[in-house]
């Protein structure tokens, strides 16, 4: 599929896209520079207030690294829905990459708060 050239010239446009990538690369490099191979069962990968003393799951680095694919993921499929749906509805692909934004900042939130609780 051809990427329409409005696409790529609208300023809108072109900010999300570059915040988007931001982001995403930002909570993949925070995620791996907090990793510690040594470690292996030692990172809580859940956080359920709602169940008393036993609240805390722990899991492996897999479970940490999941959020960094999460966020590329979102990163791609975002992008590709946008420009896919940018030449029937502008608002629309405007739309999808300010909510692949705000998944993406809630994904940085919630991984760098769990890599903190270790």
């Amino acid at each position: 599929m051809a990427t329409p050239k409005r696409y790529i010239h609208d300023r809108l446009v072109l900010l999300l896209l570059t915040a988007n990538t931001f982001f995403a690369i930002l909570t993949s490099v925070l995620i791996l520079l907090k990793l510690d191979s040594a470690r292996t069962e030692a990172y809580i990968i859940q956080y359920r207030p709602s169940l008393g003393l036993s609240r805390y799951f722990r899991g492996n680095s897999l479970g940490i690294l999941s959020f960094a694919v999460f966020s590329l993921l979102v990163l791609v499929f975002h992008t590709i829905l946008s420009a896919r749906v940018y030449p029937v509805r502008r608002h629309l692909a405007i739309t999808i990459l300010a909510m692949g934004l705000l998944l993406i900042i809630l994904s940085l939130i919630i991984s760098y708060s769990l890599l903190l609780l270790r």
